[in-house]
């Protein structure tokens, strides 16, 4: 993307409307690039279901989509402590999920962007941290928010039967 295309990006909150373009760009965004990084990752249409249920995020969590020229091109959601869905280990910490960029656009700032309003978001809730999971064996993931200040925190870590994810926290307080 060139510095022009950046500086027409737009962060907002998403609306109903965006709900389907947000889906279908999560589950581009994770079966092409995990695809890249971790082929033997495969993709159930479960979890393509979850990806896509983002009228129910929208419900309990903050939603956030990137527009380039009219096009959702990135997304990322907070959930605020307790919330419905929220994986988040520790006490008065958000949640942040469905980081994504279409892949097109991957890997050239967006997700900073969408970071800068996640985080802005928890710091207006007044939260003591942000909370997220990076899937077992995606170093270049976790090294984008270890590289923003997040820390390893084997604690939080979750295992299910068909994924193991590193937790990672971002201390505000």
């Amino acid at each position: 993307m060139d510095p022009s295309a950046k500086q027409r990006v737009r962060v907002r909150e998403a609306r109903p409307e965006d709900d389907a373009a947000i889906g279908e760009l999560l589950v581009a965004a994770y079966t092409t690039q995990y695809a890249k990084k971790m082929p033997e990752v495969v993709y159930t249409e479960e979890r393509k279901r979850d990806l896509r249920a983002v009228a129910q995020k929208r419900a309990v969590a903050r939603v956030w989509a990137a527009e380039l020229d009219g096009e959702v091109v990135g997304t990322v959601a907070l959930f605020p402590p307790g919330a419905p869905g929220s994986e988040a280990w520790l006490p008065d910490a958000a949640d942040l999920r469905h980081l994504g960029t279409a892949p097109h656009v991957h890997g050239q700032g967006l997700s900073a962007l969408l970071m800068d309003a996640a985080e802005a978001q928890a710091r207006a809730w007044g939260v003591k941290a942000v909370c997220l999971h990076v899937r077992k064996g995606v170093a270049g993931v976790a090294r984008m928010y270890v590289a923003r200040g997040y820390e390893r925190a084997p604690e939080g870590d979750l295992q299910y039967p068909t994924v193991s994810l590193e937790a990672y926290v971002l201390r505000l307080v």
